[in-house]
């Protein structure tokens, strides 16, 4: 029998299947890529009698492919939070999912296992935009200020690298980086000693610095679109970008855009922080659109479709009620 671990490349799947490999050691086939890389379920070469585990994947994107797996004898342990569609019934599924506004992957998983490795999940939810619940989760920990900071950077770190149209964009490959963090059941031994977590941060302040010396393309009442050249660094920094503006002004909804190889956009959306809902709704009115409430995308707009884009968009975020 034959284990694959499928993940998604950013802070939330990287810190959701550390917590499951520290608890339960496996050699495994690793299937990963860039943040946007998501239809991974049909890249899985298993045969009848093999285990795959799933982690931050869309159900609904990969459902033909989840479904001809279980099918051919594959079971199936699936943890995620985006919109999952119509979930096959079969015996050879488990699934646990749950995409409420305020959950990540990780911090399902930390679930299942009680807390045991919850100091990643920490980690997951910073990455993934989730600052409070990410500090309630320290709070259980009894981490201080210093050591929370260090995780939220770590954490942005994490998510900053799996944003790029293609692997060469991104400062170190997911599997890689994967293969260094799980070498330390301890996030702060691994910061201290593996340096590509001095090098991502250190290329993702620089990159945040270029972006955010940009006018956004469009700017309305409560809502704004960024436009970003294209250039490796925009393809990295635009997911993390977002973050740092919803942050910055948490009562707006902000797109940022940046060109892919087919001559169009790929678009990443977050909703007001104060909200936190109508993001997947809108990107999923768009082929290619989905995600979750709080934060979707759509891996490809045309260009003449960006007017279209924009206007409904200042339709999906209206002003935030006081």
């Amino acid at each position: 029998m034959t284990q694959f671990d499928i993940f998604n490349g950013d802070a939330d799947g990287l810190c959701a299947l550390h917590q499951l490999r520290l608890e339960r050691p496996l050699d495994s086939v690793l299937v990963t890529g860039v943040k946007r890389d998501v239809a991974l379920l049909q890249r899985v070469p298993a045969r009848r009698g093999d285990a795959i585990t799933v982690l931050d994947i869309s159900a609904a994107t990969n459902h033909e492919a989840l479904v001809a797996l279980l099918e051919l004898g594959v079971t199936v342990d699936y943890f995620d939070h985006h919109h999952a569609g119509d979930l096959p019934r079969h015996p050879g599924l488990k699934a646990r999912i749950d995409p409420s506004p305020g959950v990540c992957t990780a911090m399902l998983v930390d679930r299942h296992l009680m807390g045991k490795w919850r100091v990643w999940a920490v980690v997951a939810a910073f990455g993934d935009n989730l600052p409070q619940e990410a500090l309630e989760l320290a709070r259980s920990l009894a981490l201080d200020h210093d050591r929370c900071e260090a995780l939220r950077e770590l954490g942005e770190d994490l998510a900053y690298n799996a944003y790029g149209e293609t692997i060469a964009d991104l400062v170190i490959p997911p599997e890689a980086l994967y293969r260094l963090m799980h070498r330390y059941a301890d996030p702060f031994t691994f910061m201290h000693a593996e340096p590509i977590v001095r090098r991502l941060s250190e290329s993702r302040q620089q990159d945040l610095t270029m972006a955010s010396g940009l006018d956004p393309e469009f700017a309305f009442d409560h809502a704004t679109i960024y436009v970003l050249p294209d250039a490796p660094w925009s393809r990295r920094v635009f997911g993390v970008f977002g973050n740092h503006l919803a942050s910055r002004f948490p009562d707006v909804a902000h797109a940022v855009l940046t060109p892919n190889a087919q001559g169009g956009y790929v678009v990443s959306v977050r909703a007001p922080v104060t909200v936190r809902t109508g993001a997947d709704a809108l990107c999923r009115q768009f082929p290619t659109g989905g995600g979750r409430a709080a934060a979707a995308g759509i891996n490809h707009l045309s260009r003449e479709a960006l007017p279209e884009f924009a206007r409904r968009f200042e339709k999906a975020f209206p002003a935030v009620p006081r």
